[in-house]
């Protein structure tokens, strides 16, 4: 990561082309708006920045010792062991933001085949926790992040405050879409 991370929050700081406009970089040119061009440019950078993201967790869950597991699993054994307590399926799907229940207890069945993950009944409710086995991965994998990922990041509090601002960001556009899907399915 470059030493200075680009304004979250203000994507007009760009170069201007010859006319002194800013040309965007997108995917798809036809949705870009004249209301908010940069939605589209900002769109264009999280796809890419996802793709990569997932490439990153499949490969470090990789390189920690685990092949052939899909972003879901990784963050669904990553939440699971977080904080060393059972959580129930809803509240997994509710944190990671799945709204596909099927999608989460197709990891779980995938990860407990694994011994990474185990499910005990309480009442009428499933608790699933990580097994001795999955929170060894879950270690392992945070080596292999922190020898792998982290060089790349300067320990500048100001780089470092920027990455806070931009988390803070995306969960606020994460609810923006969230209520956009649901007024698209009304539709």
């Amino acid at each position: 990561m470059s030493k200075h991370l680009p304004e979250a929050v203000s994507p007009r700081n760009g170069s201007s082309g010859a006319a002194g406009v800013r040309r965007s970089i997108v995917t798809s040119a036809h949705l870009v708006s004249e209301k908010c061009a940069e939605l589209s440019e900002f769109e264009f950078g999280l796809n890419i920045a996802a793709n990569a993201y997932n490439r990153w967790l499949v490969r470090c869950m990789a390189a920690a010792g685990i092949k052939d597991m899909t972003t879901i699993d990784v963050l669904v054994l990553h939440h699971v062991y977080h904080r060393d307590r059972p959580k129930k399926l809803a509240d997994i799907c509710f944190i990671l933001n799945v709204e596909d229940t099927h999608v989460v207890t197709y990891a779980l069945k995938k990860l407990a085949a694994m011994k990474l993950v185990q499910s005990q009944r309480n009442g009428k409710e499933v608790l699933f926790s990580a097994t001795a086995g999955g929170g060894q991965v879950c270690r392992r994998y945070r080596e292999v992040r922190e020898a792998c990922l982290l060089p790349g990041v300067s320990a500048d509090g100001e780089e470092n405050a920027r990455l806070g601002e931009l988390a803070q960001f995306l969960r606020s556009l994460s609810g923006l879409y969230d209520q956009a899907a649901r007024a698209a399915t009304s539709l």
